[in-house]
């Protein structure tokens, strides 16, 4: 394997100029991006009526919610967990990220119920 075996490490091929790909609006959403602000630099936002940003919004907060709690999952399942104390602060990490999600997602609902 490419991970055991460190004289036979492959590295990527650089192409000459930059190879720098911009996600889209869905990609973000996908992705959990639900910050108005960032999704107000996309320009096809602003021609969305209130209540469909509110739905990406929504779909984005639930994304991103489903991806900390899968990585709070992976962590809390790997291999002699207890015999690794520095994986609990990634733990309290990933707590408090969603306790700040939930605070946002009660802030949005507040603003976009108006």
């Amino acid at each position: 394997m490419g991970f055991e075996e460190e004289g036979n490490i492959e590295k990527p091929s650089q192409k000459s100029g930059k190879a720098s790909r911009t996600l889209t609006l869905r990609e973000v959403i996908e992705l959990g991006e639900y910050d108005p602000d960032y999704l107000a630099t996309f320009a096809e936002w602003h021609g969305l009526s209130h209540h469909i940003q509110f739905q990406y919004i929504r779909e984005a907060l639930d994304n991103r919610h489903r991806h900390l709690i899968t990585q709070w999952a992976e962590i809390n399942n790997m291999l002699d967990f207890s015999l690794k104390p520095h994986l609990s602060e990634a733990l309290e990490n990933i707590m408090v990220q969603i306790k700040k999600l939930e605070k946002d997602r009660e802030k949005l609902y507040l603003e976009y119920s108006k």
